[in-house]
Order: structure tokens, then C-alpha cells, then sequence
């Protein structure tokens, strides 16, 4: 994946953005080991004892590959194993708790070698930091990608109108979460403890008709780049919604981040998505859609369910892939989509794409593979 390079004309003092190919390259081609995957992302103790009160939650599982592990964040985002302490080592709270933190809230989110992904009851997301600021020696993708998350779901999670009930209309407004998520970043990344770093930014969020107070579960889905929001109605066997992928040009995303023009305001994307109980949202980096295409993506989902439901011994105990059955349709995903990254002669719509483009090409295209899976349910009671 490309990325914007500034660039200072000596005859106009003017900063223009445009494609270095020398940032190109990546460090390393060698994947990681197995897929990692699990039903929901880390939170705060406090978060965890907040009641909620939409009459609607995702059912939730994902699962990761990383074509190399993830750059370690740095300090002050984690603690050095060689600061000064007053406390005898073991017994600082912080110098035992390695998860990292930002104006002293635990990051939320999982890292994903440059990607990140976060996964809540009302609010999944998968975001794709570009890999090629790892040739830069204050350069980390993956600390963009995760900080845009974070924030983007501390602002949801603290809007009132996300967590009310089905009887209020207020309607979220997830661009404006983004822009702020962008701006704490920006902050967050800024001069003295400056990091580099773009990355592209999708996003699911489940609330409920706000025209209305007839409790219906609505999806608001906001993207900018090319990771994938993907609605499924396994009962129809169909694709009811996609993100559309913003692009500058080939193999070169819309980006949030050090040097790019991109913006939320100006550039994100929300659209609403009516949902039925049973609906699965998928959230998705590019590992998954330049690998797979979506009817394929469809069918392992299929596949996956119904295998799933095939498991148990009770009647209905698994019914769409309940019980953990997300997990299982995230970890699915992501062999699918790595078998054909791994394989040099594979066919592959990145493949297709770059042959389009008059490129020579072959195969997959080895890159992170995230894949957040999210069953729409109504809550008991």
C-alpha cells in the first residue's frame, strides 16, 4: 500500500503530495504463525460495568493474521522496563501492566501487524495502517491505526445518544466521532513524542431507528479507503451492503495521517443499513478483499454456519452462528483469504486489479488479514 510523501518546491514554498516509491518495500515478507483469533477486544474495568440500554448488540468474533509482527509500541504509550520507579520492581501497578495507554486511558483494540481492530457489543472496527512506514525510523502504522480506533470508540461510547434507549430519536453521528479520533491522534502522535503514520479507517456502528420508536436495529457504517464493511443475510444467502473503496489511485487509499490531504469531514463516508436479527456484519482489511472475492467471501460464511450449527446437540443452540459460532466465521475467513495470499499463482482480485492497470502479476497478495464477524441480536428482556 502506498503512501504520501511531502514534498517542498524551492520555487513555490508550497507542499504538495505525491507517491514515493522508494517507501514502497516492506521490511519483511515473512508472515507470523498461526491465525489469532477471539470473541471480543479488551476493555477497561469501568467500561465493563456500564449497563447498557440499546435493545440491540452484535454477537461478536475475529480473527488475525500478520505477515510480520507488529512494531512494539514505544513510550510514553507504554511503560519502559527502565523507568524510574520509587516502588520496588513488581509492585508498580503500571510497570506491571505492559497493554499500552494514552492520556492514561487503556488503548482499546488489538494490533494486527499494521493493521488494528476493535470489537465491542454496538461497535466493530478493522483499520489497515500502511505498512511502508516501517522503513521510517519515526514511522508506525500500527500505533495510527490503533489510536484512530480508540478514540473513535471512546467518542461513540461517550455520546449519550449511542447508549440510549429505543425510545429516543437521536441519531449518532460517527464522521464527526472519526474527526475527533483523527484530531486526538494527531495530538496524541505530535511533537515531543512524535510518530508517523497513515492509515485507512471502517467502521460499524449498531443503534436503532432514530425515525421512529419501534425498536429496529440500524447499522451506520463509515468508511474511509479500503478496508470493508460487509452486511450478510445468511437467510437469503446474500450480500445486502459493501463499503465502496476510496482510492487516489492504484494500490494508494484515502488515509488518515502524517502528510495526507484526507480528512474525515471532507472525506468519510457514512451510509445507514436497515438490519434484521441474524444480519452478520463483517469488518475487513484489504488482506481479506484483494484476496477474496466477495462471492467467495459469502459462500465460506455460508459454510461456516452452517458447519457451525451442525456442532451442537441442542436444537437451535447455534442457530446463524450463536454461541461463539463469530469466532469461528472470523478464523474461516482468514484461511481462506491466506491460502491465496500464499500462493504465488493463485487467482486474486488484487491480481485482477493490477493487470487492469497494465501491471505484471500473479497470485495473492501477502498483506495483514483482519477479520472482525458480528451477528445482529435483540436483547433479552
Amino acid at each position: 500500500m502506498r503512501i504520501f510523501r511531502p514534498v517542498t518546491s524551492f520555487t513555490q514554498r508550497s507542499t504538495k503530495f505525491i507517491y514515493d516509491r522508494s517507501l514502497s518495500s516492506h521490511v519483511s515478507e515473512t508472515p507470523s504463525s498461526d491465525a489469532f483469533a477471539g470473541t471480543k477486544t479488551p476493555v477497561p474495568d469501568e467500561a465493563l460495568r456500564q449497563k447498557p440500554k440499546s435493545p440491540f448488540y452484535f454477537d461478536t468474533g475475529y480473527a488475525l493474521f500478520a505477515k510480520r509482527p507488529s512494531r512494539p509500541f514505544p513510550p510514553p504509550f507504554v511503560s519502559s522496563p527502565t523507568d524510574a520507579s520509587p516502588d520496588p520492581p513488581g509492585t508498580n501497578n503500571r510497570r506491571k501492566d505492559r497493554r499500552p495507554y494514552v492520556n492514561g486511558e487503556m488503548i482499546r483494540g488489538i494490533t494486527n501487524g499494521d493493521d488494528a481492530v476493535l470489537v465491542g457489543e454496538n461497535f466493530i472496527g478493522a483499520n489497515d495502517g500502511v505498512g511502508a512506514w516501517a522503513t521510517r525510523p519515526q514511522g508506525h502504522a500500527a500505533l495510527w491505526s490503533r489510536l484512530i480506533l480508540h478514540f473513535w470508540a471512546l467518542e461513540a461510547e461517550r455520546d449519550a445518544s449511542v447508549n440510549i434507549s429505543a425510545e429516543s430519536l437521536t441519531e449518532p453521528n460517527p464522521i464527526r466521532y472519526l474527526q475527533t479520533a483523527y484530531e486526538n491522534t494527531l495530538a496524541a502522535t505530535s511533537s515531543p513524542t512524535e510518530w508517523q503514520g497513515t492509515t485507512t479507517a471502517c467502521a460499524a456502528l449498531l443503534h436503532h431507528h432514530a425515525e421512529s420508536t419501534t425498536a429496529e436495529p440500524m447499522l451506520y457504517v463509515t468508511n474511509l479507503g479500503d478496508s470493508r464493511i460487509m452486511v450478510l443475510r445468511p437467510r437469503d444467502k446474500e450480500i445486502i451492503y459493501k463499503t465502496t473503496e476510496q482510492w487516489h489511485w492504484f494500490d494508494c487509499p484515502r488515509q488518515l495521517g502524517t502528510n495526507s490531504p484526507d480528512t474525515p469531514n471532507i472525506n468519510a463516508v457514512m451510509d445507514k443499513v436497515g438490519l434484521e436479527e441474524n444480519d452478520i456484519v463483517l469488518a475487513m482489511s484489504d488482506g481479506v478483499v484483494d484476496n477474496l472475492w466477495q462471492h467467495e467471501v459469502l459462500q465460506n460464511v455460508l459454510d461456516s454456519i452452517r458447519d457451525w450449527e451442525a456442532g451442537s446437540e441442542k436444537p437451535g443452540e447455534r442457530s446463524g452462528g450463536a454461541a461463539g459460532g463469530m469466532r469461528y466465521v472470523a478464523t474461516e475467513l482468514v484461511k481462506a483469504a491466506r491460502a491465496v495470499a500464499e500462493d504465488p499463482f493463485a487467482e486474486s482480485p488484487f491480481m485482477e486489479r493490477a493487470v487492469e492497470e497494465g501491471l505484471a502479476m500473479e497470485g495473492g497478495k501477502l498483506d495483514d488479514i483482519s477479520v472482525v464477524a458480528a451477528l445482529c441480536k435483540r436483547r433479552g428482556g
